[in-house]
């Protein structure tokens, strides 16, 4: 991975957590997702007719992505109702980059340095290890473990079908662009549909930072995607999910949350994979 690709996926991170930020900020969280994915679809509208279209092979990608995407975030509601959200996300999160690694080399047919695998495994460790932090009492019976894994098994298929759909509709832009015209509609109707009744006065009161969300999530998803047609997805994928340090980071000196020495450990850990990663050949 090249250091501008690393620079580029490190904003992407940097963004990721923002959005995130943003929705964890929010008192009702669904509708701030409806509202996110709505202005996604809005900005697609605009745009595809000024990018190229898919190449016909690329097709069943973004399919495949439109349902993943959903499925994603069907396992991620039932994780959050059966566990925290300071232990579902680091597992699902973390997990993804040893998953993408593993699908990548067996089937894509990708290829990692020994020390490039050995950073991806570390950066994951690193990120998972978060959930340590308030011991084991975050998920409050096994159904939360089995749907963060779940969560993580989706966002690794996710992350691979868009790398491999990328490559092949042969520019990441027309590609984004055509993904996120189909990808917002089930997840926003989703979450219209659960909230219903307290849509119009959520709207009011979030549209802005909805609208914000959508443009910042939408920009750290084009660059991911750009760098998976430029570099490998695991290594990519593992450098996107750095994204939890900059979540916590915030956390503290943005909402004020509490840094302890585990949390210190776990952010050491995941900055050292990086490092090992960016220094891998």
């Amino acid at each position: 991975m090249t250091t501008g690709v690393f620079a580029m996926v490190l904003g992407a991170a940097i963004l990721h957590a923002a959005w995130n930020a943003l929705v964890k900020s929010t008192a009702d969280r669904l509708v701030m997702i409806a509202i996110m994915m709505a202005s996604q679809v809005g900005v697609a509208l605009l745009v595809v007719p000024f990018v190229a279209f898919p190449t016909p092979e690329s097709w069943p990608y973004i399919w495949a992505s439109t349902v993943l995407n959903t499925a994603y975030c069907l396992f991620l509601i039932a994780a959050y109702r059966h566990g925290d959200l300071s232990h579902v996300y680091p597992i699902s999160r973390g997990s993804a980059p040893l998953i993408v690694a593993v699908i990548s080399v067996a089937i894509v047919g990708e290829t990692l340095t020994r020390q490039a695998g050995l950073a991806v495994v570390v950066i994951a460790l690193g990120i998972m290890s978060l959930t340590l932090t308030r011991g084991a009492e975050g998920f409050r019976d096994p159904k939360g473990m089995v749907y963060a894994l779940g969560t993580g098994l989706f966002i690794a298929g996710y992350t691979v079908v868009d790398g491999v759909g990328a490559r092949l509709a042969e520019t990441a832009h027309s590609y984004t662009f055509w993904v996120h015209l189909f990808n917002g509609l089930p997840i926003a109707l989703l979450a219209l549909y659960l909230r219903r009744g307290q849509v119009a006065a959520s709207l009011r009161s979030a549209w802005k930072v909805g609208v914000l969300g959508g443009a910042i999530s939408l920009l750290a998803y084009w660059i991911v995607i750009w760098a998976m047609t430029q570099a490998p997805m695991a290594l990519v994928s593992a450098v996107r999910e750095t994204s939890m340090v900059f979540a916590v980071l915030i956390g503290v000196f943005v909402l004020k949350e509490r840094l302890d020495l585990a949390r210190l450990a776990s952010i050491g850990t995941t900055l050292i994979g990086t490092v090992m990663l960016k220094m891998s050949k």
